[in-house]
């Protein structure tokens, strides 16, 4: 298959997370007969019972290509208008793999080795292929993680500040809310007293971003709420340890904040010939933490069309990714 083949086949395998069991089946039987044919040697790494790494190595690797195999949902087969492959994960990121596939065939025809492939799971939700991987290194010093950067190398991407905030209050009947507390009230105004919280900013990656993602509570209509949540998202610049408390002291008194997960920034290196970007969104790299190697960012296919309903990726950009793909691997093999 070419590049756009196999982009709208690994598209029309459906792999949000945890599902990614048929997608990973599929590519270990390409990692597979690629290792038979140029002799390398492809495996299965365990990471929950159901859900696999797949990784393949020629020779002693230097560099590693990985980008997750798992997408948001909801599943949205594959289409062509010709310019561009449209479906759930064509940027995010079915054609990175394929370009990824591409590149590692082209470059064992002209008789390169000592690289690798590593296709992970649960990018999407918590990071579990990449950290489990981490365990396991295989000695390479370079790791090359693909999402959708317009094929420019990253010079860093945000890290990921996750809060659940809480209410309490006291039911009452409506007609006679004296009698009552509303948590959904108490939450409004904790929420809003975080809203106002200053961000912090760096030079590089620019302002961190506060989403209120998720908002519930409630028992009906005409009864006070007696409880209330929501989720918070920030996604972060650099250190957190004064906008975490920042944050907790903003919820009180009327509710609280519960910190639920914290990736931090990363920043990444650069290499002549190669146009570079800043990225707003968080990524397998700091799960990595170096375990595979000193990490580079980059991809084909916008950020600002993933998890949408309309996502796409340029052809051209694909092919324009198969060869970048293969002038990193040759440029960090030396």
């Amino acid at each position: 298959m070419n590049v756009f083949e196999l982009t709208r086949t690994l598209i029309d395998i459906e792999s949000i997370t945890p599902n990614e069991r048929e997608v990973g089946q599929f590519l270990f039987q390409q990692l597979d007969a690629l290792a038979r044919k140029f002799g390398g040697s492809a495996e299965i790494m365990p990471v929950e019972p159901g859900r696999d790494n797949v990784f393949v190595r020629f020779g002693n690797p230097v560099v590693v290509l990985s980008t997750h195999m798992d997408t948001v949902p909801p599943f949205i087969p594959s289409s062509d208008d010709g310019d561009q492959i449209w479906g759930r994960g064509a940027c995010d990121t079915k054609g990175i793999i394929a370009s990824m596939l591409l590149a590692a065939q082209s470059l064992l025809a002209e008789g390169h080795s000592n690289f690798g492939l590593l296709f992970v799971v649960g990018e999407e939700r918590n990071s579990a292929g990449a950290l489990e991987a981490a365990k396991n290194p295989r000695g390479s010093k370079f790791i090359i993680n693909g999402e959708p950067t317009e094929n420019q190398l990253a010079l860093g991407s945000k890290g990921a500040l996750r809060f659940e905030v809480a209410a309490q209050g006291r039911m009452a009947h409506s007609a006679y809310p004296e009698l009552g507390e509303s948590a959904i009230e108490k939450l409004l105004d904790a929420l809003q007293r975080i809203r106002k919280l200053a961000m912090p900013v760096h030079s590089v990656l620019g302002p961190s971003t506060l989403n209120i993602g998720t908002i519930s509570g409630g028992r009906a209509p005409n009864v006070i709420p007696d409880q209330a949540r929501a989720e918070i998202f920030i996604r972060a610049v650099d250190d957190v340890t004064e906008l975490r408390e920042q944050v907790k002291a903003a919820a009180q008194p009327d509710a609280r904040a519960e910190e639920v997960l914290f990736i931090p920034a990363v920043h990444l290196g650069s290499l002549d010939g190669f146009r570079t970007t800043v990225v707003a969104y968080t990524t397998d790299i700091p799960a990595f933490g170096g375990a595979w190697g000193q990490p580079f960012l980059i991809g084909p296919g916008t950020i600002h069309v993933a998890h949408t309903t309309q996502e796409r990726i340029a052809k051209s950009q694909l092919t324009e990714a198969v060869l970048l793909y293969k002038q990193l691997v040759e440029r960090l093999s030396r």
